[in-house]
C-alpha cells in the first residue's frame, strides 16, 4: 500500500469524469410501479377490505406527485449533469 496519495494529494490520479446517466428511465420507471401499486390499492379499498388501503392509496398517489416533481427537476437540471460529463 502507498501512503504517498494520502500524504501528496498532488500525488493522486486525476478523478474519473461523472457517468452521465437519463434519469428520465428512473424516475418513468418508478412512476409505473407507484401507479400499479395505487390501482391495487384503490381496488382492495373500494372492495371493501382493511381500512389500511385507504392509507396505502395516500401514499402511493404522493408517490406518483414526487416522480412527476423528480421529473420536471430532471428536465430543468439534465443541462447541468450532461455538461460535467463531457
Amino acid at each position: 500500500m502507498k501512503f504517498a496519495p494520502i500524504l501528496d494529494p498532488h500525488v493522486r490520479r486525476p478523478s474519473p469524469k461523472p457517468m452521465q446517466v437519463d434519469l428520465r428511465k428512473a424516475f418513468l420507471l418508478g412512476i409505473l410501479l407507484w401507479s400499479i401499486a395505487l390501482v391495487g390499492s384503490l381496488c382492495l379499498w373500494l372492495l371493501g377490505h382493511i381500512q389500511w388501503f385507504e392509507r396505502a392509496s395516500i401514499i402511493c398517489g404522493f408517490g406518483i406527485v414526487l416522480g412527476l416533481a423528480m421529473l420536471v427537476w430532471e428536465h430543468f437540471d439534465r443541462w447541468d449533469y450532461r455538461r460535467l460529463g463531457k
